[in-house]
């Protein structure tokens, strides 16, 4: 297919497609999508290897925000039956992070609800911070505290966070749909902020919100130019309770279309299969690694995941490895003091690690399942 030849041509380059490339990648029919991602998958392998990057979610403050972004379980007004807990100590934050890095997590991610810190909040993150990297030598922390403000950046860079999460989540045009309590530029000021501080940027996006081919573009491309290491794309799990727990639109060729076409815009960044791929993606998991070179292991916020050993059976039988903490995620062209824990480590994109029907008028609330173990809780986590 000349579209797919084009493509691998740009990625192997770092070339941006044009929209309408990118475009035509969503349009292509099932009987094409083994050949879209064994396309998407040469220019995986020219920047990444084999190498899967696990990371590992720790919820420090669940549920109660303020914010009424609708896809949440955690928002305003939610009736999701999730786990409600204020700030974990960092001790028990720690704790939960040792169990994440055990499994295999070489970053670990801090989260929590909330439009943004206050500088209290900032402290006990750091605090947080301190803890973890004390007990867990060479792993990465990145935080996700919802918006900030002017000076936390540097105080959570300062505290040794590596990195910072907030995604841009859909397109600017249709952002208002699904969130009115803040804006998209809000959004690209907390990203921005955050790399003008030294923290490598963190943002992704959500597939599945009933939004068209084109939103789904103009939000990577948004991304893009943001320039991120690493892009998370989720997909949506509909909670019930939350004003889109009706929207189950995806199918398991139409996630890995998605995967594939942030690839090819994002060739050389660190592409992370996010939350809802158990949902979504389910018996076809494997295939998305050939598209992405990072996951997320074990339980999410406020779902469940697969068991963490499922996630290192999978990738080992799709015949990939485990990144470890010695080797470097992103291509060199790209590190910037940004990769925490392995700056200056070698890492040739090729080098070994360490270590399809249409969607159902009957949704699967099945394959939703509240987390109820880990954080908060007095049941060990799951990774």
């Amino acid at each position: 297919m000349d579209l797919l030849n084009t493509l691998v041509d740009k990625g192997l380059r770092r070339e941006l497609p044009t929209r309408e490339e990118a475009l035509a990648v969503l349009a292509t029919s099932d009987d094409e999508l083994l050949d879209v991602v064994a396309a998407a998958g040469k220019v995986r392998r020219q920047w990444f290897g084999r190498r899967v990057k696990l990371n590992y979610l720790v919820n420090l403050k669940s549920g109660l925000c303020p914010e009424d972004c609708s896809y949440c379980s955690q928002r305003l007004g939610s009736k999701a039956e999730i786990l409600k807990y204020t700030w974990l100590k960092p001790d028990d934050a720690s704790k939960a992070a040792a169990a994440g890095v055990a499994g295999g997590a070489k970053r670990v991610c801090l989260v929590a609800s909330g439009r943004g810190p206050t500088d209290k909040d900032v402290d006990r993150v750091s605090e947080t911070i301190s803890a973890i990297k004390e007990q867990n030598e060479g792993v990465e922390v990145c935080a996700c505290l919802g918006l900030l403000s002017d000076g936390q950046a540097g105080r959570l860079r300062a505290a040794g966070a590596d990195a910072y999460n907030h995604n841009l989540n859909t397109s600017e045009a249709t952002y208002g749909d699904i969130c009115t309590t803040h804006d998209f530029s809000d959004r690209v000021s907390t990203v921005q902020q955050a790399q003008a501080a030294g923290m490598s940027a963190c943002s992704g996006l959500i597939a599945g919100m009933g939004e068209s081919d084109a939103d789904l573009v103009d939000v990577v491309y948004a991304l893009r130019e943001l320039d991120p290491d690493s892009v998370p794309v989720n997909f949506l799990i509909p909670f019930e309770g939350t004003p889109l727990a009706k929207e189950w639109n995806l199918t398991p060729q139409r996630a890995l279309r998605i995967l594939a076409m942030v690839r090819f815009v994002c060739p050389d960044i660190e592409v992370r299969l996010a939350g809802g791929r158990e949902v979504h993606l389910r018996s076809m998991q494997p295939l998305a690694l050939h598209l992405v070179n990072s996951i997320f292991l074990g339980d999410y916020l406020t779902s469940e995941g697969q068991a963490g050993q499922d996630d290192l059976a999978m990738i080992e039988d799709a015949g990939f490895e485990v990144e470890g903490t010695d080797t470097t995620t992103l291509p060199e062209h790209r590190r910037q003091g940004c990769d925490g824990a392995a700056d200056g480590a070698a890492a040739d994109a090729e080098a070994p690690a360490t270590t399809v029907p249409a969607p159902s008028d009957e949704t699967r609330r099945d394959l939703v399942s509240v987390r109820r173990r880990g954080a908060g809780t007095d049941l060990p986590p799951n990774a």
